[in-house]
């Protein structure tokens, strides 16, 4: 891969997020600790750990990049029927992504809840919220969320949207969620359209 992918995954280190992804033992014993977070990456999709290789690139993006990945997955599954809170809900984190507002930090989260937190949409919106800055009400004393949960929250909206309406759908989903993770790592938009049926 090239430099710049290093680049995109060089802000954390694997051991710290391997802790962040709680793996069962089975699936650590995979990785060589030693390796970086790409060979570590291309060990899980080689044995065809899917969905764990999702979740190590939720914690090893950077945050922003992370949120997009989360609303390209949600919006690639996404059926022609989705409820309009859900849209709202991916939209705006998406903006989040492109304008880093704070306001839409706080509005993301307020329309997850507006979802009722069951959809890919709304989990790309917590990730967004849980960014950065505080997650406390506005007016109060600040809180800054825990380094782990947008990461969380990123890998809760990849999984949700692998499955939505079809399960049997989901490794060939995965497929095209981690090409589009790659292409982000790389520097690129991730951009994977949306899925034909």
């Amino acid at each position: 891969m090239s430099a710049s992918t290093q680049n995109k995954l060089g802000a954390i280190d694997l051991t710290t997020a391997l802790g962040r992804c709680e793996f069962q033992p089975e699936i650590n014993v995979l990785i060589n600790r030693r390796a970086g977070i790409e060979s570590a990456i291309a060990t899980l999709q080689d044995a065809g750990k899917l969905v764990e290789a999702s979740k190590l690139f939720a914690h090893a993006l950077p945050k922003r990049e992370a949120v997009w990945w989360a609303c390209v997955c949600a919006h690639y599954s996404e059926p022609a029927d989705i409820a309009k809170a859900d849209r709202l809900a991916r939209e705006i984190a998406a903006d989040w992504v492109r304008k880093q507002d704070d306001d839409l930090r706080y509005a993301a989260f307020k329309q997850a809840g507006e979802t009722g937190f069951q959809s890919a949409h709304a989990w790309a919106a917590v990730a967004a919220f849980w960014s950065g800055g505080s997650v406390a009400p506005r007016g109060t004393t600040p809180m800054p969320p825990g380094a782990h949960l947008t990461g969380l929250a990123v890998a809760g909206a990849v999984a949700l949207a692998a499955v939505r309406g079809d399960p049997d759908r989901q490794t060939a989903r995965m497929h095209q969620f981690l090409a589009s993770a790659h292409d982000i790592a790389a520097g690129g938009g991730g951009r994977i359209g949306r899925e034909t049926t």
